[in-house]
């Protein structure tokens, strides 16, 4: 919502299709503040970070840690969370 149209356009409005929504972030995409990851086993928006974790084509092989620091998958690439 931070530094985005979001309000101004009625985007807090319950009774948007999803349609609607997504209509509204390809026309304004700083609403999506997370990347929409596209691989062979599916597309995602990646909200929270690590479910690209869930459609990545080969298992993740290190450490991988969010933005705040949690970490998620260790060093040998078991997911943690």
């Amino acid at each position: 919502e931070k530094g985005t149209p979001f309000h101004e356009l009625g985007l807090d409005n319950p009774a948007l299709s999803d349609d609607t929504l997504i209509d509204a972030m390809i026309a304004h995409p700083i609403l999506i503040n997370r990347p929409i990851v596209v691989t062979p086993l599916g597309v995602k928006l990646c909200r929270p970070s690590e479910v690209v974790l869930d459609i990545l084509p080969t298992p993740q092989k290190g450490a991988f840690a969010k933005e705040d620091g949690e970490k998620i998958v260790d060093e040998a690439g078991k997911r943690i969370v």
